[in-house]
């Protein structure tokens, strides 16, 4: 298993079998799609290769857009991984690259560069620049370069791309439960733990203040979740804030703050992966810091039923 990022050295891979998305979520129906590629390459003996992008084609095109990404590059990667693929191709996204016509596209970079002995796509893949390329010119290119192509059922990218905007709407919605069943696990955010202004743990709830890793990654809706967290190979159950903390200030800084149960280590600068199991309750203002550690003191409790 191996991932290249440099096009220019790639090995020649025995039978590549190719397939090319940029998989977002790699959920239920992305691993669909990666199992059919799995079992071809397993047929005809060759080695599986998926293509992928860095960066999302819209962050180049569409610079200033919210990408909302549901898994950054690394987690996506091991998520390919572990649906089998056996090779990963993560292409540099270049205004350059951008400009290729779909034939250049096909005959310097698919052929030129992959040499796939079979290519599995779906019926709506476009390619090249303004997305002139289509399956119908991988068809006729076929016979001509000498590659089987294979189309991925309508109904199974269909499914893929319905499934990526509803896991999206999902998280943004705070729906932890329903972005679980779509994804076929956790939806997890990484991020580093920054210093904040200590309140918490004036009330008996310390928190590790979050900042995401990765910017385009789409943070869960403003509320307060039971979650795990895992620190240096070791998970923690505990409870989480997404919002503007409007008991204690009037600033609209959004802040993502976890209470880890039963942790008391300075963690600053370390990386938490948090996993978001279930939504409790929206943001409220309360009039005192003593109705607020109430309510904490409720959320423990809560979130302790849910995780068991």
């Amino acid at each position: 298993m191996a991932v290249f990022t440099d096009i220019k050295n790639l090995p020649r891979f025995r039978n590549a079998v190719l397939t090319i998305g940029f998989f977002d979520g790699v959920h239920k129906g992305h691993k669909a799609i990666l199992q059919k590629v799995v079992n071809h390459a397993a047929k005809i003996n060759g080695e599986s290769v998926l293509l992928t992008f860095e960066p999302h084609p819209r962050k180049l095109l569409f610079p200033g857009q919210p990408l909302g990404l549901i898994t950054p590059l690394q987690q996506k990667l091991e998520l390919i991984m572990a649906a089998g693929i056996k090779h990963v191709v993560v292409a540099p996204f270049t205004r350059e690259f951008a400009g290729l016509s779909a034939s250049e596209y096909i005959e310097q970079f698919m052929v030129g560069v992959l040499h796939p002995h079979s290519i599995i796509i779906g019926y709506d893949h476009r390619f090249g620049h303004d997305r002139k390329g289509d399956i119908e010119l991988l068809k006729q290119y076929a016979p001509i370069h000498n590659y089987e192509l294979i189309e991925i059922p309508a109904q199974l990218i269909d499914e893929a791309a319905v499934s990526s905007t509803k896991i999206r709407q999902a998280i943004a919605e705070g729906r932890m439960e329903d972005a679980s069943h779509m994804l076929g696990r956790k939806y997890a955010l990484n991020g580093i733990v920054m210093h904040g202004n200590k309140l918490g743990r004036t009330i008996g709830y310390p928190t590790a203040n979050l900042q995401p890793i990765d910017p385009d990654q789409i943070v869960p809706g403003i509320g307060i979740y039971a979650i795990r967290a895992l620190h240096n190979g070791v998970l923690y159950n505990g409870m989480l804030s997404i919002g503007f903390n409007p008991t204690v200030t009037d600033k609209k800084e959004l802040r993502i703050e976890a209470n880890l149960f039963d942790f008391y280590n300075e963690i600053y600068g370390d990386t938490l992966e948090v996993l978001f199991i279930k939504k409790l309750r929206d943001e409220q203002k309360f009039d005192s810091l003593d109705a607020l550690k109430d309510q904490l003191h409720k959320d423990k409790e809560d979130t302790m039923n849910v995780l068991g």
